[in-house]
Order: structure tokens, then C-alpha cells, then sequence
């Protein structure tokens, strides 16, 4: 009976591809644009202690862009460290980071409204957000690695995971 519900329930779960989240600015992003590239997701807020990692992961994205795509995605999970809105988040990380990634629209990572990106991030890894800047790395051939939020964007265990 377990396997027949774990095979119902891969059968439901879209895969990373199929995903279509709103940027910020309310475009629609179709995650198939990011087939065959190596994704770094990352949850994030404005208001946390590990909220200045925003800098390394500019520079992540400016010095590796060519190797790996950052996506924010904005959280409210944890300690309501995340208040603003859509529009004061993009002009939060503008005006104090100069944050260019690719950034999402607000969402749950964690809880009963947990979004079905973070849901197939937890399938894949076993392990969901346990506050503000998990990672979750993305590989082009589909291999997926978590990397907790004390691990920094620009540490050597991400880099080494790029080369």
C-alpha cells in the first residue's frame, strides 16, 4: 500500500520543469527556460541575520553566472522575518544589494501551505528549509543537494559543486 501511495504521488508532482512561478514584478517564468542549466534556489527575507548573504549571492551570480542561475523566492516562514510586499522586497534588494538574480514573488517553503516547488525540493533531498538562506542546488543533470543557511553562496562546498 506504501509503494502504491508513493507511486501516486510521483505520478502528481510536477517536475522542476513544469513549474511557472510569478517574478516580483508579476511576469510569469516558465522553469523550462532553465532546462539544462544548474539552478541555485535559494529562500530568502529582508529582515535576518543571514539577510546580508544577498551580497555574496550577487557576487555569485555576477562572477559564475555563466555556470549557475540564482532564484529568490522571498519567505515569510520564519520568525515573520519577511513582512513586506512583493514591490517593497524588489526595492529592498535593489536599493541595499543591487540584486540583479532572478527574484520571485512571495511563497511558503515550509508548513501545511507549502509551495509544490518546496515540496519537490524536499522529495528530492529529504530536507526542507529549516530558516531564512537554505540552498538548494540545482545540477543540469537533475542531482539535487541542500546546503543549510550558515553554509555562505560564495563558500567553497558551493563553488567546488560549479567547477
Amino acid at each position: 500500500m506504501k509503494l502504491f501511495a508513493l507511486s501516486l504521488i510521483l505520478l502528481v508532482m510536477p517536475g522542476l520543469y513544469d513549474f511557472k512561478m510569478n517574478a516580483l514584478d508579476g511576469k510569469s517564468i516558465d522553469f523550462s527556460h532553465y532546462k539544462g542549466k544548474t539552478l541555485l534556489i535559494v529562500n530568502v527575507a529582508s529582515k535576518c541575520g543571514y539577510t546580508p548573504q544577498y551580497t555574496d549571492l550577487q557576487k555569485l551570480h555576477e562572477l559564475y553566472g555563466s555556470k549557475v542561475t540564482i532564484l529568490g523566492f522571498p519567505a515569510d516562514n520564519f520568525g515573520h522575518q519577511e513582512p513586506g510586499t512583493n514591490a517593497e522586497i524588489g526595492e529592498f534588494c535593489k536599493k541595499n544589494y543591487g540584486v540583479t538574480f532572478q527574484m520571485f514573488e512571495k511563497i511558503s517553503v515550509k508548513g501545511d501551505d507549502q509551495h509544490e516547488l518546496y515540496k519537490w525540493l524536499k522529495e528530492k533531498t529529504g530536507q526542507e528549509p529549516s530558516w531564512n538562506f537554505c540552498k538548494y542546488l540545482v545540477k543540469a543533470d537533475g542531482s539535487v543537494k541542500f546546503f543549510a543557511s550558515k553554509v555562505k553562496p560564495m563558500d567553497e562546498a558551493i563553488l567546488n559543486e560549479l567547477k
